[in-house]
């Protein structure tokens, strides 16, 4: 196994354990954003997986979106 093949493991198998646990912090959203992004990455730096790579994308920007909205809906309203 080469080293971007353990980058891509490394990546969804973290996005995939942040996922599990979104429920139980904003940041756990923001974890799996950044590891959407690595998914990305590594979807871009992988021969004929750009697809991919453009899938991860629009995921980092949904779970961004996410993680502000939970963030916005945690402060108290003065």
């Amino acid at each position: 196994m080469d080293a971007l093949t353990l980058f891509g493991l490394a990546s969804v198998t973290a996005m995939l354990v942040f996922y599990a646990f979104e429920d139980v912090s904003a940041w756990c959203i923001l974890g799996f954003a950044i590891c959407c992004a690595l998914s990305s990455v590594y979807g871009f730096l992988v021969p004929g997986a750009w697809p991919f790579g453009v899938v991860e994308a629009v995921w980092t920007l949904i779970a961004l979106k996410r993680w502000q909205k939970r963030r916005l809906a945690g402060k108290p309203t003065a």
